[in-house]
């Protein structure tokens, strides 16, 4: 068959043979032998559809002169002439394109053309003789001699393709089983965020919520210590028990201990009568101690032997209380610094820093500024019955430029408010506090950049972390962020960004 080839067909053979031997990415391969297709036998649009391996549907995967997002364009089982093929296993060649009612153009990339002047092939990409793909092109009518013959090309081609292409689906479905464990796994909760600081933040607390490991909490007021403490708890074994919540800030040291550990009747002025501690309280569940730091001296010592010991001592008893239960703290002093300077017991810090989380502070979470305002919005909005629905430039503009020293605190505030003082459907600038009209001390004269620079920052920071997750594959980030791969090209090259650094090294 090989000797009836012209020397473009086989030069077109040659090309798609060497494009196979390259160490680069499937879906890389796939498109570059698009590009020959177009180069060498004149394909003026050209797709490559993989199947389902449990459904037999076609996704569209690759295209070349097709400008639509690959992952939208799907054909069921002998659904058009891709689904015909794919479910058939037998190529179609139409040298008209006009004539054919099976074609539904689903791309609609034909649909400002004459389909008199097209002719369309469809071929089946076979692999230990199942169908794993579908490679379907057009090409200009008067330049088709023999339908039949360029059916014959094209099914020389896809011989090359098949294991390819094979490969490219069982790809598919490992992407798609993990982005199902993926999210099975992200811990139930209610942080909001999508920076990769509160990914590793969730990725903590996946790790240890289902032990009894004891967790501290490091982070400024206002960042979220209590949620990530019920997430721990909601997600642990224990989550059908209690979960007890002590502010240790909120007590004097007087009445901190029998807080914690309960008293008997008379053991203090006022102790009328025998009190639970919340210890007890928490028994099969967690307590969340925050503020750790500021438990007195006589109380850090009962702390550090319910750890050891797993029981304690009520105020003004003799007898022995044994717990069982999981100990979160939290706190917003360093309590490295804390104990260096003698204020806090070494025993006790180590004992609680096995497992430290660390929250950061708002203004190291950009992205998540604006999703957290728009959530503070909609709920504050539905609470007072008023039709706020956005947020305006201007505003959008001052809480990008904040310095939010109170955290997520301050801006669930600044939002209740801009909703009470708003009486149309944005938050406009003037509805917010004349504090996020401030810059920080020492900072008045340093440029926070316009919005377009902030917006840019923002976008940049999303496309880099779509390009990580994907191994640098611009048409797959292009499919997590919700756009075309067109317009992920346009940015990349907008803001320098280089994708070949994400890819990872191919494997034999």
């Amino acid at each position: 068959m090989a000797a009836n080839f012209t020397y473009l067909e086989l030069r077109a053979l040659h090309e798609v043979a060497r494009v196979l031997s390259r160490a680069i990415e499937l879906k890389d391969q796939l498109q570059q032998i698009l590009d020959v297709l177009s180069t060498w036998l004149g394909m003026e649009r050209g797709m490559i559809s993989i199947l389902d391996l449990h459904t037999g549907e076609a996704w569209l995967d690759v295209a070349r002169g097709v400008d639509v997002e690959a992952a939208r364009v799907c054909y069921q089982p002998g659904e058009g002439i891709t689904g015909k093929v794919a479910q058939t296993g037998r190529p179609m060649g139409i040298a008209n394109l006009s004539n054919e009612a099976h074609f539904l153009d689903r791309t609609g990339a034909r649909k400002s053309l004459n389909r008199a002047e097209l002719a369309f092939l469809c071929v089946p990409i076979l692999y230990q003789g199942r169908v794993v793909g579908v490679l379907s092109a057009d090409k200009l009518a008067h330049q088709v001699e023999s339908i039949e013959r360029e059916v014959e090309i094209l099914g020389a081609v896809v011989e090359l393709l098949g294991k390819i292409v094979h490969f490219r689906a069982v790809e598919e479905e490992n992407r798609r089983l993990r982005r199902m464990l993926a999210e099975a796994r992200r811990p139930k909760t209610n942080i909001i965020g999508r920076s990769k600081v509160v990914h590793e933040v969730l990725r903590l607390i996946d790790q240890v919520a289902d032990t009894n490991t004891t967790v501290l909490i490091h982070g400024e007021t206002g960042t979220g210590k209590e949620l990530v403490a019920r997430a721990i708890h909601e997600n642990s074994r224990r989550a059908k028990g209690p979960m007890v919540q002590v502010n240790c800030a909120a007590m004097p040291d007087t009445l901190l201990e029998s807080e914690l550990f309960g008293h008997e009747k008379g053991a203090f002025s006022g102790a009328i009568t025998r009190r639970r501690g919340r210890f007890e309280e928490a028994q099969g569940g967690t307590i969340f101690l925050d503020e750790v730091g500021e438990l007195s001296p006589v109380a850090q010592a009962k702390l550090l032997r319910v750890l050891q010991e797993r029981e304690f001592q009520p105020l003004g008893s003799s007898r022995t209380v044994k717990v069982d239960v999981r100990v979160v703290t939290a706190s917003n002093k360093n309590l490295e610094q804390e104990v260096a300077a003698g204020a806090f017991r070494s025993d006790l810090y180590y004992r609680l820093n096995v497992f430290p989380i660390f929250l950061p502070p708002l203004r190291e979470r950009g992205p998540d500024i604006l999703l957290l305002a728009d959530f503070f919005v909609s709920r504050y909005a539905q609470d007072f019955r008023k039709n706020v629905k956005r947020i305006s430039t201007s505003a959008i503009d001052m809480l990008m430029s904040y310095h939010w020293p109170g955290n997520v605190r301050e801006l669930e505030n600044c939002i209740e408010r801009a909703v009470l003082l708003a009486g149309d459907e944005a938050i406009e600038a003037w509805h917010l506090p004349p504090t996020l009209q401030m810059k920080p001390v020492g900072k008045q004269n340093i440029s926070r950049g316009k919005l377009e620079v902030l917006v840019g920052a923002f976008e940049r920071d999303l496309i880099t972390d779509a390009l990580k997750d994907v191994h640098g594959n611009q048409s797959e980030a292009a499919r997590l962020l919700g756009t075309t791969k067109r317009i992920i090209q346009y940015k990349v090259q907008k803001y320098g960004i280089d994708p070949k650094r994400f890819r990872s090294k191919p494997t034999a």
